[in-house]
């Protein structure tokens, strides 16, 4: 996985292909994978959980992990 971080997009990758993106906006991080907004570090974190999720599936405890860290069981 790849991540592209600038001060208004963060973008993740698999083998070229763009996997979810982030932008910044007035009230938060919108991450294309995720129902709210987040903070940047919690961007970061749901965009390496979508690659997670891709890569080792819904039951990984990782994957389980960083959902409860961003309140979403």
């Amino acid at each position: 996985m790849s991540l592209r971080i600038t001060e208004d997009t963060v973008t993740a990758a698999v083998n070229g292909d763009v996997i979810a993106t982030a932008t910044r906006t007035d009230c938060g991080w919108h991450v294309a994978t995720w129902p709210r907004p987040l903070d940047r570090n919690a961007a970061i974190t749901a965009l390496m959980l979508a690659e997670r999720v891709i890569t080792h599936g819904e039951d990984d405890p990782c994957v389980r992990e960083w959902r409860r860290e961003l309140g979403r069981d």
